[in-house]
């Protein structure tokens, strides 16, 4: 997202916007934030004019935020949306934390459980291999005890 777009979004000005990423630049990597270079910025221009109308008068390229800048803006900016956002942002975390939790102990329950029925089902199968050989035994035939006659 652009800087002016998110300015909006976090209802602060542009401007406020830019000076509180130059106060903390050192949380804005070059993954979270970078500035556009004048070719990509009349690229934008020339695909998005209708949507850009003041952007064929502004000599400054904007910042472009990925999805971490964005979440980083949303804790140093002061405005109650921003605010908002950031605890939104904090509590998905947090959720998503206790889902992968969650996830991982009904992973190793689940482990537990095949290691558990692996053990049965291979005793069960001894059971019916010893049982299918002692059938064998018993089906052979058998030589007549007693007196045989020729």
């Amino acid at each position: 997202m652009l800087d002016f777009d998110l300015a909006e979004s976090y209802e602060v000005e542009t401007r406020r916007l830019k000076e509180q990423v130059k106060r903390n630049m050192e949380r804005f990597p070059d993954d979270f934030m970078f500035q556009l270079s004048k070719h990509e910025w009349n690229e934008l221009i020339a695909n998005c004019n209708p949507a850009l109308p003041f952007a064929k008068h502004s000599p400054i390229t904007p910042l472009a935020f990925t999805q971490e800048g964005v979440a980083m803006l949303a804790g140093i900016l002061r405005s109650q949306k921003a605010i908002d956002v950031n605890i939104d942002i904090m509590r998905a975390f947090v959720a998503l934390r206790q889902y992968v939790l969650g996830y991982a102990e009904l992973n190793h329950k689940l482990e537990d459980f095949m290691i558990t029925t692996d053990i049965q089902f291979n005793e069960i199968y001894q059971l019916l291999d010893e049982f299918a050989t002692h059938k064998k035994e018993l089906e052979k035939p058998q030589n007549r005890i007693g007196f045989v006659l020729r």
